[in-house]
């Protein structure tokens, strides 16, 4: 009997009416004859509800405590999925993280997978056809409960696929796929049907809230397909693979994949410094031993000494507070927060010579500007006023993509 791993997103569980839809999904794919794997993340907002009580008592909470709270929103979830189940004559159970034998390390809030002890999972398979787990949560070494950081519940899931030697795992969100860019912004993107990981943790980490990156990272490692399929639609959704399964699929597909934006960044550009070089190494040590991590980074040695680099909005005051510190007081440090990171993903871009040229004319022709450049073999990003990212995102999709 196959067993299939099926995680559904908060969209999908927010009400009653939400959960006996995804109740009837999980019945109509065990009538195909397969044993049956749920994650659940927490209802709705209510991770987001439950951070907001914690801070309006303190801006600093305890991390440990922290996890205790968010870590009951899975288990709303679940008990309330069982419940439905159960009305409808399934035979089922509901298991918190720890309680499925998921183990993490002791970094409360985004802890990371050390282990999972599979017995627990299987025993409870052959007893019952259906075995609900909490997304998101785990147990670290010390015992406590600890959760797996934003978008934990696609690791969950993506790991008991793994462990379990699942062929896929089929991740239900309120969207019916992956887009070439946010279709709320464009309405002319189109759902891409097959991509690669390597594109998929390229979009992931550049700002396309789909899937977790971490959980498509665990997914290439142990070569899990996933299908990324909409609660709500009847559409196929999207497959994502390996590169040879892709190009077995789609031999010449776009050469762009997507576009995706990230608003969440910080533009510091220092100036008049004597030894650009050291100064850069400087800063690089200094920021990575308090925990920043620096994205894009440029250095102009003449005619005026600069680096320029960019930082997670949340990391500024801590940036501005180490550079004021540690750089001589002629430098002149600038920092903007009101810019935007955009990035084109495709898998082929590495043979496209003329990408970046278009790129720039069609942003010229938009009078924008270019702040930052960087790329990887599948990836092209740079930094543009936050002001003109959806006119930017606009022109590109029309003329790299919409076209094609």
């Amino acid at each position: 009997m196959p067993l299939v791993v099926m995680k559904f997103g908060g969209s999908s569980v927010s009400d009653i009416k939400k959960i006996k839809h995804v109740a009837r999904l999980i019945i109509d794919k065990k009538q195909s004859n397969n044993k049956i794997i749920v994650v659940v993340s927490a209802p709705g907002d209510k991770t987001d509800e439950l951070v907001e009580m914690a801070y309006s008592i303190t801006k600093e909470p305890s991390l440990r405590a922290m996890d205790m709270l968010l870590a009951t929103g899975e288990i709303i979830s679940i008990s309330l999925l069982e419940i439905v189940l159960h009305s409808l004559g399934e035979n089922v159970i509901a298991l918190t993280g720890p309680k499925a034998g998921i183990i993490a390390t002791n970094e409360y809030t985004n802890a990371k997978i050390i282990s999972i002890d599979t017995q627990k999972v299987i025993n409870n398979i052959k007893k019952h056809n259906i075995v609900i787990v909490a997304g998101f949560q785990a147990l670290n070494t010390e015992g406590n409960i600890t959760t797996l950081g934003r978008g934990g519940s696609d690791l969950t899931a993506v790991a008991l696929a793994a462990v379990l030697k699942v062929d896929y795992c089929e991740i239900y969100s309120d969207v019916d796929g992956i887009y070439t860019t946010d279709p709320r912004i464009i309405k002319e993107a189109k759902k891409i049907n097959c991509i690669s990981y390597d594109e998929m943790l390229e979009m992931s980490s550049t700002g396309a809230q789909v899937l977790q990156v971490r959980s498509v990272a665990i997914a290439k490692r142990y070569n899990i397909d996933i299908y990324a399929k909409g609660t709500f639609s009847n559409n196929c959704g999207t497959l994502i693979t390996s590169d040879n399964q892709l190009r077995r699929i789609n031999m010449e597909g776009l050469s762009i994949s997507s576009i995706t934006f990230d608003k969440d960044q910080a533009h510091f550009i220092i100036m008049n410094n004597e030894n650009v070089l050291q100064c850069t190494n400087n800063i690089l040590s200094t920021l990575s031993q308090n925990n920043v991590n620096i994205d894009m980074i440029d250095i102009l040695v003449k005619p005026v000494n600069t680096i320029a680099f960019t930082v997670k909005k949340d990391d500024v005051k801590k940036t501005n507070i180490e550079l004021k510190q540690m750089l001589p007081k002629m430098c002149n440090i600038i920092f903007d927060q009101h810019v935007a990171k955009i990035s084109i993903i495709g898998i082929g871009l590495k043979n496209n010579t003329n990408l970046l040229a278009q790129i720039f004319e069609i942003l010229y022709k938009e009078n924008i500007d270019i702040a930052m450049v960087s790329s990887s073999e599948i990836r092209i990003s740079f930094l543009v006023k936050e002001v003109n990212i959806n006119k930017a995102i606009n022109s590109l999709h029309t003329n790299l993509v919409y076209k094609k």
